[in-house]
């Protein structure tokens, strides 16, 4: 991939610093006593002979219409209980290219209560995806999805599919297929699903530190954080410059850099690393931020928020055919920032969030529907504050224009190959024809633009 830079081995060039600190901390956990019941439990992984907690289950749509009836409008779906556990879910089909015109509409049983739900809208376009030509994008496992609804511990599902009439002819794309995520581990609902479920309150699934991916997505961050940690810290404005200085050597005249914000890691918010593929990719650097919301509703706590991202990431990755979550970085209501795609959260890890301007880009998503919903406070500041950080990191103003070149594809604004000006800190819909990240988020994009300039003492 022209541009870009693979590991081979899964970790990132580090300094030999953060190498033997890496080593140390694998060494000092392999003598470490054992875990009580249930942390072995919820940390149990491949390199330890357990399974993560988590799984997908994929169910095929049902024609509801009856083909060749003159004025039918096709309709497909399908109504079932005595399911698996699942908390997320979506609908796929068999090609990436191809769009779902028409309505998506669940309802869903409550696996605590037994009650049924309303119908609710699955909001029918994802709406992100690699960018075209790359190794990401043209797997043969990639498809078409609508955006993940999350709906809460449940165990029984009513879904129907209706095609919108367009010029007098109507169609859904071949392949459709419900899917059921189990994010695993406690969804944080009640304390009667917690002790189903066999997890203390509030302890996310974790693979085991001593698999090579999880070492890998661990040792991403080691020039900034203690190996295995599940959370870094945050640190004030010196302390920030410093450790840029550390990172990029001395800077010419005064660095406009925010002071870092915490930031919930992979292992925090109990990433499977099994899931996701080989490796990590990266962009040259960060000229721009695209803001988004992930469109899967705002019925779920702030307690809920990593088994929310532990739902998306599997969605992404098992449904979707994505190598790993699209998102660089996720916000939930409450303005708790967490590490979305591996690679380390100071690196320019490339993602998957803006078809056609993944390139030297960043991608964050704010967990929640915000079309006719405000955003909270707490997560616009949170995005000012990320902003800050990590643009600062590479020379960017939240408040300048800059330049990317558009890689094009089905929904981009833009030719492949022109030039467009874009501000530093932008919506989804700046450059794909999308809602995304919502009416009300995008109209606080301004609010975050000024909030990170302030941050980074512009």
């Amino acid at each position: 991939m022209r541009g870009f830079l693979a590991s081979s081995s899964g970790v990132p060039p580090l300094t030999l610093r953060s190498i033997g600190a890496a080593c140390a901390a694998v060494l000092a956990l392999a003598q470490a006593p054992p875990a009580s019941a249930s942390m072995s439990g919820a940390m149990s992984g491949s390199g330890s002979g357990g399974a993560v907690p988590g799984s997908t289950r994929s169910l095929p749509l049902a024609p509801l219409s009856r083909d060749g009836v003159p004025g039918a409008v096709p309709e497909q779906g399908l109504r079932r209980t005595g399911l698996g556990r699942f908390a997320l879910l979506g609908v796929v089909w068999a090609d990436p290219g191809a769009e779902l015109r028409g309505r998506v509409r669940v309802r869903t049983r409550s696996a605590v209560t037994g009650k049924w739900t309303g119908w609710q809208d699955v909001e029918a376009h994802a709406d992100h995806g690699a960018d075209p030509g790359t190794a990401e994008r043209s797997a043969r496992r990639v498809r078409g999805a609508t955006a993940p609804l999350w709906v809460g511990a449940s165990d029984g599902v009513d879904v129907r599919v209706r095609a919108e009439r367009a010029g007098g002819r109507s169609a859904l794309p071949p392949g459709l297929r419900l899917e059921l995520v189990d994010p695993g581990g406690d969804t944080g609902e009640t304390a009667r699903e917690t002790a189903a479920a066999g997890a203390p309150a509030g302890e996310p699934p974790r693979t085991a530190l001593d698999t090579e991916a999880a070492i890998a997505a661990s040792g991403a961050n080691a020039d900034i954080a203690a190996f295995g940690t599940t959370e870094i810290p945050e640190l004030d404005r010196p302390a920030t410059e410093r450790e840029m200085t550390r990172l990029q050597g001395p800077s010419r005249g005064k660095p406009y850099i925010g002071p870092r914000p915490k930031i919930v890691t992979r292992r925090g918010w109990g990433a499977d690393e099994s899931l996701r593929e080989h490796g990590f990719v990266y962009t040259k650097k960060i000229k721009a931020a695209f803001v988004h919301h992930t469109a899967s509703g705002n019925k779920y706590t702030c307690a809920q928020a990593p088994s929310v991202i532990r739902g998306i990431y599997r969605y992404h990755v098992k449904s979707m055919g994505w190598r790993d979550i699209g998102y660089n970085f996720l916000v939930d209501k409450c303005g708790r920032l967490y590490e979305g795609r591996a690679g380390g959260v100071a690196k320019a890890v490339f993602g998957a969030h803006t078809l056609g301007f993944n390139t030297d880009s960043m991608g964050v998503a704010v967990i929640g529907s915000y079309g006719t919903t405000q955003p909270p406070g707490a997560a616009v500041t949170a995005v000012a504050r990320l902003a800050a950080w990590k643009l600062g990191l590479y020379g960017a103003d939240p408040r300048a224009k800059t330049y990317l070149t558009s890689g094009g594809g089905s929904g981009n604004l833009y030719p492949k190959g022109k030039k467009v000006r874009l501000n530093v800190l932008s919506g989804h819909r700046d450059g794909y024809a999308t809602e995304c990240p919502g009416k009300r988020l995008y109209a606080k994009l301004g609010t975050a633009r000024t909030g990170a300039a302030r941050y980074q003492g512009r």
